[in-house]
């Protein structure tokens, strides 16, 4: 059995002081196009729980940009960056630029970074609307992308041709959250029918999204993850 990277270890153990926070922050809650966010005060461990992605999925990404030498990374949706961490981690990351949009959050996750010596983990603040043209001058051709935020189907779609405008061809996009909604369905549908697209691999909560040449007529695969 391959062994597992000391950094997934440090990673789970930083999401258990998490889970087991009483602390309160403050969660602005931006919708598809709004200007303002809704705030609502959320524990830590609550945020933890629901919000971070499940450590295989950490372990998923990692290996995803360990593989293929990701050395430039951006994130839509840090939350209190566990799959931020993991990227982060893998060998040959030389940035991660992530992007969060409740600064009390962005906060909490600046502070785990810190405590897992994460110096190349670089964050924007603000909705997404406003601050990916920002995150893409600063980082105009990602090898990874993690779409994982808002959650609905324009601002899905909006999201991906924007990011797509600035990948290149070895540019791995993954996006959250695929069937959380007919919204998603049809976003993630539409992403799939995308000319650009050569192949998609739907993991259920997770799709990835390849746009190498090499494939020379789309394929699309479902499993069972």
């Amino acid at each position: 059995m391959r062994d597992q990277p000391v950094a997934f270890a440090q990673i789970e153990a930083h999401r258990r002081k998490l889970l087991a926070s009483s602390d309160m922050l403050e969660v602005e809650d931006f919708g598809a196009g709004s200007a303002f966010g809704q705030l609502h005060r959320r524990r830590v461990g609550s945020i933890a729980r629901h919000a971070a992605k499940a450590p295989k999925f950490g372990r998923l990404l990692y290996r995803i940009a360990e593989y293929y030498r990701c050395g430039q990374v951006l994130e839509l949706g840090t939350s209190l960056g566990i799959s931020t961490a993991y990227m982060a981690s893998a060998p040959g990351v030389v940035r991660v630029l992530t992007l969060e949009g409740a600064p009390a959050v962005a906060r909490a996750a600046g502070e785990g970074f810190a405590a897992l010596g994460l110096q190349q983990v670089e964050q924007i603040v603000g909705n997404f609307d406003n601050t990916l043209g920002e995150a893409l001058l600063r980082m105009p051709a990602p090898d990874l992308v993690f779409v994982d935020g808002n959650h609905r189907e324009e601002p899905t779609l909006r999201y991906f041709r924007q990011c797509l405008a600035a990948a290149h061809e070895d540019t791995i996009l993954v996006f959250d959250d695929i069937h959380w909604s007919a919204g998603m369905e049809s976003a993630w549908a539409q992403i799939k029918a995308d000319p650009e697209v050569r192949c998609t691999i739907d993991l259920f909560f997770v799709g990835i999204v390849l746009l190498r040449k090499a494939f020379h007529e789309q394929q699309h695969f479902v499993i069972w993850y």
